[in-house]
């Protein structure tokens, strides 16, 4: 990045050498030879950076550290100085000076540390940023993104909420369908009313026709009588997580339940109405379940009124930086850490991972990051290591279905070529192939460039 840095030293010639390396860094340079007025300066315009000399007249490198860390906490501070002990060195650390570099200096040694400080600078105004972006979606929705399809989902949402039809969300696991389905639920008509969840897929044939319908007093030995979910839901919305799940018995009972808009709990002879919206979820694909007769088409009509289909956190990288932070600023606080940042490699590697268990992988990984950390920034150390083996790649479904070999062994070549940075040579000994058929193979895919 380019900064805006102030050069202060009573030395003319250290001064100018400075001067001119930094601003062929392509920096922008304000320098001077006094403390009085550097202070000014920072008083009069913006900085990023400020090296400083520690010994100067009337105010100098100590004075002007602590006036920045007081006044201009985002400016970081490297002191130089030609009279380098190891007390000065703790003292500007403590005070927190950003590096120390004792005079005579090597200007390899100075581009470093002013590289460093700045990466830190960006860093930081980038967690800010996201730190700002959370603090506004937390006030508008409950659902965290940027992505530009996710936000058409929730106009959507906001769209069909107060018209009481039911939806059917679709969706790999870990994507956040439930959080959808309680967006859906808290945008309606009746947000107050219930919203109750059941995962069909967790019960047998019989436990969930009795958690679902309820049984009467008496309806068997021992029975005391229990509400099913359907009339506890009354007034709000009953959310049907892995509904293709379900037996084709239950599949029967629940299309009589939507279309009557009643339910027979067991052991009665008096159905209930209920007022209920359905909000069914799967993360199969469905319409292959209907054509194969192993989900009832007129329950699927039933149920998908209106569909949203939440796609897959590999499909919207954008939203991981901000997702990682929001994870990290929720799970610090409860187990007692100081966790405030993810480092810049840290985020890049979780950018580049493909994330086969989606956002509930992301919040598992940074609540493992946050439980290892025992400083304020998470590094990649506290990762996984398969997220610090970039040759460990997830293989999954699209829309549903298995991807066929060739569009694997594509995507596998392309990543192999990617990290040869496009050395064909390199990537067909990586590969393991002679080079004329890697040639052959990128031209059958189109990838052929010369």
């Amino acid at each position: 990045m380019s900064a805006r840095i102030l050069l202060v030293d009573d030395e003319r010639i250290a001064l100018r050498n400075l001067q001119h390396v930094l601003t062929r860094e392509g920096h922008r340079i304000t320098a001077t030879q006094s403390g009085v007025h550097a202070l000014d300066l920072l008083h009069a315009q913006p900085f990023d950076l400020v090296l400083t000399d520690l010994r100067m007249d009337r105010v100098d490198g100590m004075q002007l550290l602590r006036r920045c860390k007081a006044q201009y906490p985002d400016i970081e501070v490297i002191m130089l100085t030609g009279y380098a002990t190891l007390e000065s060195a703790v003292e500007a650390m403590k005070e927190g000076a950003f590096h120390y570099i004792a005079k005579p200096f090597r200007l390899d040694e100075v581009r470093q540390t002013v590289a460093e400080a700045l990466e830190k600078i960006r860093l930081k105004r980038e967690n800010r940023a996201l730190r700002e972006q959370l603090d506004a979606y937390r006030g508008r929705v409950p659902i965290i993104t940027r992505d530009g399809g996710m936000q058409r989902l929730l106009d959507m949402s906001r769209q069909v909420a107060p018209t009481g039809c039911n939806v059917l969300i679709t969706g790999e696991s870990g994507t956040g369908k439930e959080l959808f389905a309680r967006y859906v639920h808290a945008q309606g008509t009746h947000p107050d009313g219930p919203f109750l969840a059941i995962n069909c897929g967790a019960f047998n044939e019989e436990l969930l026709a009795n958690e679902l319908f309820g049984h009467a007093r008496g309806a068997f030995t021992g029975a005391v009588g229990k509400t099913g979910l359907l009339e506890a839901a009354h007034g709000g919305s009953l959310f049907l997580d892995e509904v293709t799940e379900m037996s084709p018995a239950m599949q029967v009972k629940l299309l009589r339940a939507i279309q009557e808009k009643e339910v027979l709990p067991l052991g009665s002879t008096r159905p209930v109405r209920v007022d209920v919206r359905f909000i069914a979820a799967s993360n199969r694909n469905m319409k292959d379940w209907v054509a194969d007769g192993r989900f009832r088409q007129d329950l699927y009509y039933r149920l998908n009124v209106v569909n949203l289909h939440i796609p897959p956190l590999s499909q919207r990288r954008e939203d991981i930086p901000l997702l990682a932070q929001h994870f990290l600023e929720r799970a610090a606080p409860v187990m007692g850490k100081a966790v405030r940042d993810l480092s810049a490699d840290a985020l890049a590697l979780l950018k580049a991972y493909d994330f086969p268990g989606n956002v509930r992988e992301l919040e598992n990984i940074i609540e493992r990051g946050v439980a290892l950390c025992q400083g304020d920034t998470l590094e990649t150390a506290h990762l996984p290591d398969d997220l610090r083996d970039l040759s460990i790649r997830a293989f999954r479904r699209r829309d549903g279905k298995v991807i066929p070999l060739e569009e694997q062994e594509k995507d596998y070549i392309l990543w192999v070529l990617a990290e040869a940075h496009g050395n064909q040579t390199l990537a067909a000994q990586l590969l393991g192939i002679d080079r004329v058929s890697l040639w052959r193979k990128l031209k059958k895919y189109g990838e052929e460039k010369g």
